[in-house]
């Protein structure tokens, strides 16, 4: 992926990040109603922040080897 490509990915996953925070937000806000949903929804979010922690990195890691 060239830089560009690697932002966007960036900006992606955060969207979608910011998206499972509120999800696990949202749930926590409901209980005890749905309790059974914390681990999918726990592990959803754990994912997605994983994904953009390594993206940040990669970006990172690419920028500086381009300057």
């Amino acid at each position: 992926m060239d830089i560009e490509e690697l932002r966007k990915n960036v900006k992606r996953l955060s969207m979608r990040a910011t998206d499972a925070k509120m999800n696990l937000h949202d749930l926590s806000e409901e209980l005890p109603t749905d309790w059974q949903k914390i681990p999918e929804v726990a592990e959803a979010t754990y994912d997605v922040f994983r994904q953009l922690a390594d993206a940040r990195k990669a970006l990172k890691q690419a920028e500086k080897a381009s300057a």
